[in-house]
C-alpha cells in the first residue's frame, strides 16, 4: 500500500525531465526550434548606436546568416564537420562527426536597419546597429480664422 501511494506521488522520470529542461533551455532565447542551441551574445549600448558582439568560434564567416525581417534580426550559423583517423589496415582507432545549428533572433526597435554593419573575427561576429535619428516634434503655427 505504501508503494502504491509513493509512486503516485513519485515520478520517476521527474528528475529526468527536470535535468532535460535546465540542460536544453536558456531563458535568453528569443527564438527556439527543436535542434537549435544558442551561442553567447553580448549587447552594449555605445551612446549613438548598439553593439552585440557574438561567441561563434569555429566557424567560417560564410556558415553565419544574418536575416532582418519584421524588425527581427536572426543571426544563425550552421556547423558539419567530421574527423577520421584510421589505423594501418584502415580500420577506424576514432571517427567523430559534429553537427549544429545555432540561432538567435533579436528585435531591433529603434536602430536604423538600413546602416547595420557586421564583421567577424577570430570567432567573434560584431554588429554595430545605429540608433535611429529621433523624431522631433513637428512645428506648426495654427492661424486664427
Amino acid at each position: 500500500m505504501f508503494r502504491n501511494n509513493w509512486l503516485s506521488v513519485m515520478d520517476p522520470f521527474d528528475a529526468m525531465d527536470t535535468f532535460d529542461r535546465s540542460f536544453f533551455s536558456n531563458p535568453f532565447f528569443t527564438e527556439k526550434s527543436s535542434g537549435d542551441f544558442g551561442f553567447g551574445t553580448d549587447l552594449t549600448d555605445e551612446g549613438d548606436a548598439y553593439k552585440l558582439t557574438a561567441d561563434l568560434p569555429g566557424f567560417n564567416k560564410e556558415d553565419i546568416h544574418l536575416d532582418l525581417s519584421n524588425d527581427v534580426l536572426t543571426i544563425s550559423a550552421e556547423r558539419h564537420s567530421e574527423a577520421e583517423d584510421k589505423d594501418k589496415k584502415g580500420k577506424y582507432i576514432r571517427r567523430e562527426r559534429s553537427y549544429g545549428c545555432y540561432k538567435r533572433s533579436i528585435s531591433l526597435g529603434d536602430v536604423d536597419q538600413s546602416n547595420i554593419s557586421a564583421k567577424y573575427e577570430n570567432g567573434v561576429l560584431t554588429l554595430t546597429m545605429p540608433k535611429k535619428a529621433p523624431e522631433l516634434p513637428e512645428a506648426k503655427r495654427i492661424e486664427i480664422e
